[in-house]
């Protein structure tokens, strides 16, 4: 009796092994992603204070697929890999470029936009037109974006951190920086918001954005790239023109 029941606890053991993340997050009804919600166009709060933008939208295609609810939790971008692999959320979409050393944490899904890095002065203060022109000045960035990787590797520079970008252009604004650094998308919303900024700089970086996943969760990652797929085929074109228009 105890043979045939050990034999049971094992095999039940064995095939909720191999169900994985996906039919875990169907049993529940809901999939949690993380974000970080200072980001327009990707993510941002809305004046119903409501989390919307691009990534949002992605994420809940990926719900929809998954006939579940999308949960948002909108936290530190430096917090979210860590929250990851702690499963404290699922998924993390917030316009993360792909590097070499995230990928030694977790997976990433196929790439889903190009972006690259921009350089943003007040309006009337010299132009700064390359990251060599940044050498011996104040530079604001947001902690642990790629941004913030590039400025980190520039000898001379007096760099200023914040958890939220938002704060590095309140350190611009007031001129206790002389420049930020971080993605095209959000600098040019950002800019258009307040016209005593402006973008100095083209693109200096190419990169690419991920879903990023917990290593062991490949069912979920092969999930998400057929979605990414599917919504690439009009969609996701349309998501673009929503977003990214003039």
């Amino acid at each position: 009796m105890k043979k045939w029941l050990a034999v049971l606890l094992v095999t039940v053991i064995g095939v909720s092994l191999m169900a994985g993340i996906l039919e875990e997050i169907k049993a529940r009804g809901y999939i949690v992603m993380g974000t970080e919600a200072t980001f327009p166009p990707f993510e941002f709060r809305n004046e119903k204070n409501e989390v919307v933008g691009f990534d949002i939208d992605i994420g809940k295609k990926i719900a929809e697929a998954l006939g579940v609810e999308l949960r948002i939790v909108d936290m530190p971008f430096d917090s979210l890999i860590p929250s990851l692999i702690t499963k404290k959320i699922d998924i993390a979409i917030a316009a993360m470029t792909i590097t070499e050393e995230r990928k030694k944490s977790v997976n990433f899904s196929d790439p889903y936009f190009k972006a690259g890095q921009v350089i943003v002065v007040r309006r009337g203060a010299p132009a700064i037109k390359t990251l060599e022109e940044l050498k011996g000045k104040k530079v604001a960035v947001q902690q642990g974006t790629t941004g913030d990787l590039i400025v980190s590797e520039i000898e001379g520079v007096k760099i200023s951190r914040f958890a939220r970008f938002t704060d590095a252009f309140l350190e611009l604004m007031n001129g206790r920086v002389d420049a930020v650094v971080l993605d095209f998308a959000p600098a040019r919303a950002y800019v258009a918001m307040y016209p005593q900024l402006v973008i100095t700089s083209d693109v200096l970086s190419e990169e690419e954005y991920g879903i990023a996943v917990r290593k062991e969760d490949t069912d979920l990652l092969e999930f998400i790239n057929s979605v990414l797929r599917n919504m690439k085929k009009s969609p996701y074109d349309l998501l673009v023109e929503k977003w990214f228009s003039e």
